[in-house]
């Protein structure tokens, strides 16, 4: 089923369709998927509710989120270290599921948060600002392998 543009993200149901639009991509992605299918073997339906309660929770305050969002990451890297462009990939697609659906305060929110968990994640699990050579924050100048959030060809193809 094709899911127009609509106005915003407005609740769970909303959160639920983009999740499951992001993740199908994520799944089937060179870079990122292999960390989902082969070293997590996360299974979507299972997953769906509880990453679910974690956005509800980020945009809207409303749901139970008591998890610690931070160990499955971290269990994931000592297996195989999540680089900036892995990260990075993230937020692409990450990007893109959201601007495929919706347009609109909670939507640009969304985006903006998955950038900062990126971010945040990635800082904590290599105890730096990024993993490239040279000085500055991870998106900085003289960093690799982080991929900007202005990704134009997810956008247009989403």
């Amino acid at each position: 089923m094709k899911h127009s543009v609509v106005a915003d993200i407005s609740g769970r149901a909303d959160l639920e369709v983009v999740l499951r639009r992001f993740y199908t991509a994520a799944f089937a992605d060179r870079r990122i998927g292999p960390f989902f299918t082969d070293l997590a073997g996360t299974d979507l339906d299972a997953h769906l509710p509880r990453i679910t309660d974690f956005w509800e929770r980020a945009l809207f305050r409303t749901a139970h989120y008591r998890r610690d969002a931070f160990a499955p990451h971290a269990a994931l890297h000592a297996a195989r270290s999540m680089t900036a462009a892995d990260f990075g990939r993230w937020v692409q697609l990450w990007t893109a599921a959201v601007d495929g659906l919706h347009r609109g305060p909670n939507a640009e929110r969304a985006k903006a948060q998955g950038e900062r968990i990126a971010l945040a994640l990635h800082k904590r699990l290599t105890g730096g600002d990024g993993d490239g050579p040279g000085p500055g924050p991870l998106r900085g100048e003289g960093r690799v392998g982080f991929v900007p959030l202005a990704a134009v060809e997810l956008r247009s193809a989403a």
